[in-house]
């Protein structure tokens, strides 16, 4: 196996979590690490409402903060959501300085939407639903214009190396076939979520929570694994991964129908289709599941103007057989977003000397059981930029790593089948007797396959679920849906081998 020693910080991912901690790294020399194409295989460039900030007059960082809270269903870090909404509207004016092109009222001021449980219109947008792709576009530049990182794709994450002290030395990346070494002061994960485990999913289907797998084999404390967002509108077209209906049109004013004709979100919440997003996804569920189905009318609210304010909706609507001017756009709940990860601290250090994460991968604390809309893409921005920080830093150990195993990769087929298995028992609605079953499957398929980090990171959200005995945000159990005290979920790996899971889930 080639060895390279890096005498600075080792990025791995390039969402925009991964482009902002590189560039925050500076003057420290920052290989950025990515498996894909930049601008591919991340979900930030698919993010399509924005980023959420207190831009505006009548708005404030405290209303944000608060908003962020009552959100995340009991179990936001409340000092965590002050600082990233006190932080905010500097990561906004940050990025519109590196190029991104906000939207903008008539006097020049930034035009903003408003979302689901957002006590404002609060979300910075670029043309309705280019936001992800624009703001990606313009940090992309700015990366590849700096001279302190060097950008290396195609080079996937395999492993981390760490010393005898369990510190983290740096990363093993598979590249034209080929294992590589790469040793370094710090390495900094942002290589993203889990979507990549579930059947129907908005998030490129290569994310599969390898970053997390690895971080908790490792010996890393992960946050709250259990609790996955589903966006409720995905567009139901039969792609893989689905596209996405932005939640922003609801707030345009477009609404839900079923079959019938008939808006229902009235009988699910109070605010209707702006209601929290996982009411508006179990409510989509259950009309799905009654056959009445579930279509996202915008004919009135958007219409005619589809091809300029929503490009990006109007473009998969209409390859899939959709005119949204003048038809409903037939909608399903799919995995979104991982409000769990790697638990870090404010500076993005995690449990592990020298490994620092950001991004969906980490575990702040910002979004509890129930990530507002559009705090993704601003969670990313704030927290990269301070994890870039914190790893520049960070002094050199000395120290030699210690050569261990490189897990093996999940095979295709069995990937599909814990896919299957992971929208069926660990989804929208979910039980213990689904959950059990889904324990019992990645425990057949990691024997059958081995310790792979796609299976590690499944059975951190299965095990987790199983143990949580009531329905809090997006983790929604059918059979305990009463509220119990508010705690969070703090584990590591050894909690829930599969020996010691049914003690924990007992527990």
């Amino acid at each position: 196996m080639t060895r390279i020693r890096h005498d600075g910080v080792v990025v791995v991912g390039a969402g925009l979590a991964g482009l902002t901690a590189a560039l925050a790294a500076a003057p420290a020399k920052v290989l950025l690490l990515t498996g894909a194409p930049l601008n591919q295989g991340c979900s930030s460039a698919w993010a399509q409402g924005g980023m959420a900030a207190a831009l505006a007059a009548d708005d404030a960082p405290e209303l944000h903060a608060a908003d962020t809270v009552a959100a995340g269903a009991g179990l936001v870090d409340e000092t965590m959501a002050r600082l990233l909404a006190e932080e905010g509207p500097a990561a906004v004016e940050a990025l519109a300085e590196l190029g991104a092109p906000f939207d903008r009222t008539a006097e020049g001021e930034f035009a903003q939407s408003l979302e689901a449980a957002h006590s404002r219109a609060r979300v910075a947008r670029v043309r309705g639903d280019q936001a992800g792709r624009a703001i990606m576009e313009a940090v992309t530049v700015a990366v590849l214009a700096a001279r302190h990182v060097d950008v290396r794709t195609g080079a996937t994450l395999r492993a981390l190396l760490q010393d005898a002290t369990g510190r983290v030395r740096g990363v093993v990346v598979e590249q034209n076939g080929r294992l590589v070494e790469i040793t370094a002061k710090a390495v900094v994960l942002a290589t993203g979520g889990v979507g990549g485990l579930y059947a129907v999913t908005t998030t490129p289907a290569e994310l599969t929570g390898d970053g997390l797998g690895l971080a908790a084999m490792a010996g890393a404390l992960i946050g709250d694994p259990e609790f996955v967002q589903f966006h409720p509108t995905a567009i139901d077209i039969g792609r893989d991964p689905a596209p996405l209906a932005t939640e922003a049109l609801r707030g345009e004013g477009a609404v839900l129908i079923n079959g019938d004709g008939e808006r229902f979100m009235g009988r699910y919440h109070a605010d209707a289709e702006l209601a929290p997003r996982d009411v508006v996804a179990r409510a989509i569920h259950a009309e799905r599941e009654a056959g009445r189905g579930a279509f996202l009318d915008a004919r009135q609210a958007v219409g005619s103007h589809f091809p300029d304010e929503f490009p990006a909706v109007f473009a998969a609507c209409m390859s899939g057989g959709i005119d949204p001017r003048v038809q409903p756009i037939p909608v399903a709940p799919a995995c979104h977003y991982h409000m769990g990860g790697i638990v870090t601290d404010e500076h993005g250090r995690t449990t592990l000397p020298g490994l620092y994460a950001a991004g969906e991968c980490a575990s702040t604390g910002v979004h509890g059981a129930n990530r507002l809309a559009s705090n993704s893409l601003l969670e990313a921005a704030v927290f990269g930029a301070r994890a870039g920080a914190a790893a520049r830093a960070e002094a050199d150990a000395g120290t030699k790593p210690v050569r261990t195993p490189v897990p093996p990769k999940l095979p295709a087929e069995a990937l599909q089948t814990l896919r299957n298995a992971m929208s069926r028992d660990a989804g929208v609605i979910r039980d213990a007797q689904g959950l059990a079953r889904l324990v019992a499957l990645i425990d057949e398929l990691e024997a059958l396959h081995g310790r792979s980090p796609a299976l590690v990171a499944a059975r951190l959200v299965a095990a987790c679920a199983l143990a949580r005995t009531e329905s809090r945000g997006g983790h929604y159990r059918a059979d305990a849906p009463a509220l119990q005290a508010p705690v969070r979920t703090f584990v590591t790996l050894a909690d829930i081998e599969p020996a010691a899971a049914l003690k924990y889930a007992a527990e």
